[in-house]
């Protein structure tokens, strides 16, 4: 979709990213390099359809003119609509010649995230006004072992239905308001039949594969 809106306004966030630190080696951090400004130049220049009209002419036989412009962009991957429930799946294998490795490094994720920094001001659900969009950790899934072989675990918190995060699912409509404390619940570890209860810093501690939130309304 080719977009005409403002380049000052193209590239807005509903939180400002410019006082954002995030640690390395946390979620946050791999959000933030995944929605950073791009900048398209040399081999990967912008094929541009406007330019290359010009360029022809009016009056130039499109089918038979093989010559195209490409021009200099930027590139920016922001969320334009906010999820009733986040999923983040990590990537945890890396190429190391021909074979697939599995990688091990702890990423830090927090109970409580905070999406506004990586959605676009016009994010379309959510109020306007509204400088967060805050989403809160009940489920982790964890792999143990090696790329050939493991073992699948998962850490869930016991908590209350939502209703208004049904509503948001089943209807898409926005939240009222927002909570600022995640959803209280006793975290369990599940292992096959095994059900232990376990503390929310055994949770953060552990080697997450897939992590889910749910937004905070």
């Amino acid at each position: 979709e080719v977009s005409r809106e403002d380049p000052a306004t193209a590239f807005r966030t509903l939180a400002n990213r410019e006082g954002l630190s995030p640690e390395e080696g946390s979620v946050q951090h791999c959000l933030y390099q995944f929605t950073r400004n791009e900048q398209l130049t040399e081999a990967n220049k912008l094929l541009c359809d406007v330019c290359t009209h010009t360029h022809r002419g009016p009056k130039s036989d499109t089918k038979s003119e093989k010559k195209y412009v490409y021009t200099n962009a930027k590139k920016q991957m922001l969320i334009s609509l906010a999820p009733p429930v986040l999923t983040l799946h990590l990537k945890r294998f890396q190429h190391a010649g021909f074979t697939l490795r599995k990688v091990n490094r702890h990423i830090k994720f927090p109970e409580v995230i905070d999406l506004a920094p990586f959605c676009t001001a016009k994010c379309k659900n959510v109020p306007e006004g509204k400088p967060q969009v805050l989403y809160s950790l009940y489920g982790v899934v964890e792999h143990s072992g090696t790329m050939r072989s493991g073992h699948y675990t998962a850490y869930v918190r016991v908590r209350t239905a939502n209703s208004h995060l049904s509503d948001l699912v089943l209807r898409g409509q926005s939240p009222p308001a927002l909570e600022t404390e995640p959803v209280q619940g006793q975290w369990f570890h599940i292992s096959d039949t095994h059900v232990q209860a376990v503390s929310a810093s055994k949770v953060l501690s552990s080697q997450a594969y897939l992590l889910f939130y749910e937004r905070l309304l």
